[in-house]
């Protein structure tokens, strides 16, 4: 079910089929500034303990807020995934590459809280951002995923209509080891069966 909150101007979904027993409610919602403190310490993780991010050092909360800032002035969503008022995920989609050319064409990013993998909530949480992405321009939807093992996150993608696009062997390294990035991709709306709008 999908609500609108006139007051705030926030998009809100709330998500309870296909999401594991004992969460008793999801809520999908626009990030604000003060979920940026959560935002940050979910990321901040990913950043110190996991090879889903290139990045080593944990960007502030600041840089967090610049960053979504960004975002938003592109047009694109932020959303956070909330259980029982606790922010245990976030998602936003970005421009894939400056050039022009490549204006109808996003990428998702897409990071859990410690303990919150294989509950349902990663599907749910990127199932609606691109159900908001396909509300704009945009016509491609490339996920950029750190680690040919990274199961998860592949078989997340695939369950949603990507697929395999390429794969760079050996692009990063971090903790001291070489790590493949695999590129998924889907359509959005009518993909490249139309010319663009404008």
């Amino acid at each position: 079910m999908t609500a609108a909150n006139g007051e705030q101007g926030l998009d809100l979904v709330t998500r309870t089929g296909g999401v594991q027993a004992g969460i008793h409610s999801l809520v999908i919602r626009d990030a604000m500034p003060e979920d940026m403190a959560a935002v940050q310490a979910i990321y901040a993780r990913h950043v110190l303990q996991g090879t889903a991010t290139f990045e080593e050092v944990p960007p502030s909360i600041e840089d967090m807020l610049g960053r979504r800032g960004q975002v938003l002035a592109s047009g694109m969503p932020y959303l956070v995934a909330i259980i029982n008022g606790e922010v245990v995920g976030y998602c936003y989609a970005s421009q894939y590459r400056p050039r022009i050319a490549y204006r109808y064409t996003i990428e998702d990013s897409i990071y859990l809280a410690e303990g919150q993998s294989g509950k349902g909530l990663g599907k749910a949480l990127l199932s609606t951002l691109i159900e908001r992405c396909e509300q704009g321009p945009w016509r491609q939807m490339i996920a950029v995923i750190a680690g040919t093992h990274n199961a998860s996150s592949i078989g997340l993608h695939r369950s949603l209509g990507f697929a395999h696009a390429g794969t760079q062997p050996s692009t990063g390294f971090k903790f001291n080891q070489w790590i493949d990035v695999v590129f998924m991709q889907r359509a959005l709306g009518p993909g490249n069966t139309t010319p663009p709008d404008g």
